[in-house]
């Protein structure tokens, strides 16, 4: 595996002009090119310029100093928070940023040009999985504390969707509490996952002393949903509950959210009858950490 890995990689930097000094004739590098497309498509907060390409902060500053030596862009504080610089496209920066589009859009015609249009369909669909599964390996989960600003936004989104997704809407001022400090150890958690650096999902645990852990405020943004994130929070979730001694993990969810019910029961939870009020709940899962817990009357 590790053997198809490396020769995909020396073929697809070899077909895309990756080892050439000039990228698409533009007399540079491909890193280069390529950070001159990313601010042209509104990235421009340097930091996350360098989250969003996984670039060393220095080699960063070095490509930027050399797009702006051309006078590509140009870089200045951020009017709210003067220690975030940002960088814009000069009116040559976005001159040369339509060239290299059109000059990529040139080079992806000629990977397809030269196959049979079924092939054509097939390498493009092996792409999307390529795609998807590198993203996904770009994703990071840890533990985060619940009043940092990434928290509360994934919190803030949550809130929205069930809002927009319930029959009834979402206040949470119904809900049974998990509040930060039901989220913060010794009595729980909050996992937050991260792509390029930004939040996209989370999923809060709480312990209680001769109770199963119970699992609260799963959410995944719509942007990384395929890329297998809410599987993973679970698992983590689940790794944390054992680890402080569960043997049994619990959750309710509702009857309108079809994906978590769908991934709950993949998981190996069982539909099992209520064990709390929870005003929006109309479905109860258990599991038994290390195996199933038998089937109750309730219908699974």
């Amino acid at each position: 595996m590790v053997h198809k890995v490396r020769s995909f990689n020396r073929t697809v930097t070899q077909r895309i002009g990756a080892l050439q000094d000039e990228y698409l004739a533009s007399g540079r590098p491909l890193g280069a090119s390529r950070l001159l497309w990313e601010i042209g498509e509104g990235t421009t907060d340097v930091r996350s310029l360098r989250a969003r390409l996984d670039l060393d902060s220095g080699y960063l500053s070095r490509l930027l100093r050399s797009l702006e030596e051309e006078g590509l862009v140009a870089g200045e504080p951020d009017a709210a928070d003067r220690r975030v610089r940002r960088v814009r496209l000069t009116a040559a920066g976005e001159r040369e940023h339509g060239l290299l589009d059109a000059r990529s859009d040139d080079l992806a015609r000629s990977v397809l040009g030269t196959l049979r249009p079924t092939d054509q369909e097939r390498l493009v669909d092996a792409m999307d999985v390529v795609t998807r599964l590198l993203t996904a390996g770009l994703v990071e989960i840890a533990v985060e504390d619940p009043r940092s600003e990434a928290a509360r936004f994934c919190l803030r989104s949550y809130f929205a969707e069930l809002d927009a997704r319930f029959h009834t809407g979402f206040d949470p001022g119904r809900s049974l509490p998990f509040d930060a400090a039901e989220m913060t150890a010794p009595a729980g958690l909050i996992l937050l996952a991260r792509l390029h650096d930004e939040p996209v999902g989370c999923g809060g645990l709480r312990f209680a002393e001769g109770r199963p852990a119970l699992i609260k405020r799963m959410w995944v943004s719509p942007t990384a949903r395929g890329l297998g994130v809410g599987r993973r929070l679970l698992t983590e979730l689940e790794h944390h509950a054992t680890e402080r001694g569960s043997t049994r993990i619990q959750l309710d969810t509702n009857g309108t959210l079809h994906e978590a019910i769908g991934l709950y029961r993949s998981s190996g939870y069982v539909e099992v009858e209520p064990f709390n009020d929870e005003p929006y709940a109309d479905h109860w899962f258990e599991k038994r950490l290390g195996g199933r817990v038998r089937r109750r009357s309730r219908a699974g």
